[in-house]
């Protein structure tokens, strides 16, 4: 008797955070490991990643991590999952190991694979099949079982033009609908997008028509990975007579082995150095992080950066996809450079940088793989329920159509799904900075306390011979009540504060957390009656 869980981590009803396990009997097989940037109201953090409790917890099972493709979503949290599981094999083609090594992923955990080449895990091979995205290399996996295949797409389109790193063997992917699809796991984040992606996702046109129109020099901001929309501004600025100046080392490294592998190419000639920087006919292109969203382009607004000094004929272009969590900043930024007197240029709203599966290239999956199962991932629970609607209108019956929260585990015995109600705990790991810990949400909710009421200190000395209040207490307040202008209040602050403590002292002792959770107590609903707010109250008591 053959059993099949399948579960995910993080990645449903989200975007990113994406992290898949299949189950098969004994074995588990994790695909992609990804991260999800924090949203301005999470005060301090940096970014999000899955939790890892139950990989840990039965990592002797573990056969390995397969990578679909080199973007954060899908790769980012790889590390972090190597520093609990240090012995983890991770599977990734050529560009997504050096992604991985970019950011800091040891090589001999890496293990480089090759598209249609077959890896046989015991009774199990997993078969990695080339797909467009816009990053080069990228795959999508089938687990050859003896139920059937289980398959995960990754990120895809169809696009035909598409060609070498970048195409996507549309034969393969039907000869193993032919063979017999148990389960198909595909992405959902545009399945309200109708139609197909190709061919919005094409910019040249956009980027030489900017080229060709632009007064002075032309900032391009861009995601490093995103190797695609890289070679299009390469190939807009063809015979333009303007030199490329490529800013950032990260960017630089990144294009570097993009043209030594063959993943991107450039006109001869065309590339400048940091000497032509003030040229009018420069074109630079600037290396964004999604980790601190438009960081250069305020940079360089600001006059922070040691090469860059804006001008009023500079245009700036937004080459890269727009986020909701990003908006306001972004629109306070272009507000700012277009008081400067910059043109801003962004992707027009019907066109996509962003190269995911709309409508019909989620229904054209579904007809090549034919699955008997079909499983939405990856995406907000409204693009999942699109997703499987699609599914339903190609004939696939609703109850052989699987909606899951992140957690929630989906079990086929001998290729039948069952109905069994299996949950596995999962929660969001909060990182802020280099930390590999959890900050937890205990510390957002203090960090959301001081970022709306502040903090008040009391620090009081006793004396520990005489048992007597000797200095204090004394009122330190930030971001709750200005002091010179609250006489009153802080008097009365001190006036409570000196009354908790001494009630507290007794000739033979001083109960210091007495005074500490009382002081709390009675100043917060003081100050409550008072100001209607409620700051982080923090009482100090040492003995001398």
């Amino acid at each position: 008797m053959s059993k099949i869980k399948l579960f995910s981590l993080g990645g449903l009803d989200e975007n990113g955070k994406n992290i898949y396990c299949v189950e098969i009997d004994k074995d588990i097989f994790i695909f992609d490991c990804g991260l999800k940037y924090a949203s301005g109201n999470m005060l301090g953090i940096d970014y999000i990643i899955p939790d890892f409790t139950y990989l840990v917890n039965n990592r002797k099972r573990i056969k390995g991590l397969f990578i679909t493709h080199g973007h954060y979503e899908n790769m980012g949290a790889v590390n972090d999952l190597l520093s609990v599981i240090p012995n983890l094999k991770v599977y990734a083609t050529k560009f997504t190991k050096y992604v991985l090594m970019d950011m800091g992923v040891n090589k001999d955990n890496i293990f480089e694979i090759k598209a249609h080449k077959k890896m046989n895990f015991g009774p199990n091979s997993i078969f990695p099949i080339s797909v467009s995205h816009s990053s080069p290399d990228s795959v999508m996996y089938v687990i050859n079982t003896k139920d059937g295949a289980i398959c995960y797409t990754g990120d895809f389109i169809f696009d035909p033009s598409m060609m070498g790193a970048y195409d996507m063997d549309l034969g393969k992917i039907a000869y193993v609908g032919k063979q017999g699809v148990l389960c198909l796991l595909s992405e959902s984040v545009f399945s309200e997008n109708i139609g197909h992606t190709s061919p919005n996702h094409k910019l040249e046109e956009i980027f030489k028509k900017t080229i060709k129109n632009a007064q002075g020099r032309i900032m391009f901001m861009v995601l490093p990975t995103h190797l695609y929309t890289i070679q299009e501004i390469f190939k807009s600025a063809e015979n333009s007579h303007r030199k490329l100046v490529i800013m950032g080392k990260r960017l630089q490294n990144m294009i570097s082995f993009g043209l030594k592998e063959g993943y991107l190419s450039i006109q001869d000639g065309i590339l400048g150095d940091l000497s032509n920087l003030n040229d009018n006919n420069t074109i630079l292109l600037i290396c964004d992080d999604k980790a601190s969203p438009y960081a250069a382009i305020s940079k360089i607004y600001n006059g922070y950066d040691k090469f860059i000094k804006l001008r009023k004929n500079d245009t700036v272009v937004f080459a890269e996809p727009r986020y909701d969590s990003n908006e306001k900043l972004l629109v306070r930024l272009e507000n700012d450079l277009a008081e400067f007197g910059c043109e801003i240029v962004n992707i027009p709203s019907d066109k996509m940088i962003l190269h995911h599966a709309s409508s019909e290239d989620l229904m054209q999956m579904i007809k090549l793989m034919r699955p008997k199962y079909y499983m939405p991932v990856k995406g907000e629970y409204r693009y999942m329920v699109g997703n499987a609607d699609l599914a339903y209108s190609l004939g696939i019956p609703r109850d052989n159509i699987i909606l899951k929260q992140n957690g929630e585990v989906v079990e086929f015995i001998d290729g039948e799904l069952t109905k069994k109600q299996e949950k596995i705990k999962v929660n969001d790991c909060l990182i802020d900075g280099k930390s590999s810990d959890d900050v937890g949400e205990l510390v957002i909710k203090d960090r959301e306390m001081l970022s709306e009421n502040g903090i008040v200190l009391i620090s009081a000395t006793v004396s520990k011979q005489e048992k007597v209040l000797l200095v204090g207490p004394e009122v330190t307040t930030r971001g709750f009540i200005y002091i010179k202008d609250s006489g009153e209040i802080i008097r009365e602050i001190k006036k409570i504060s000196a009354t908790v403590i001494e009630r507290n002292i007794t000739p033979n002792y001083v109960d210091y957390n007495k005074i500490k959770t009382e002081i709390r107590d009675e100043l917060s609903k003081y100050l409550y009656e008072e100001t209607e707010c409620k700051p982080m109250i923090i009482a100090v008591v040492q003995e001398v």
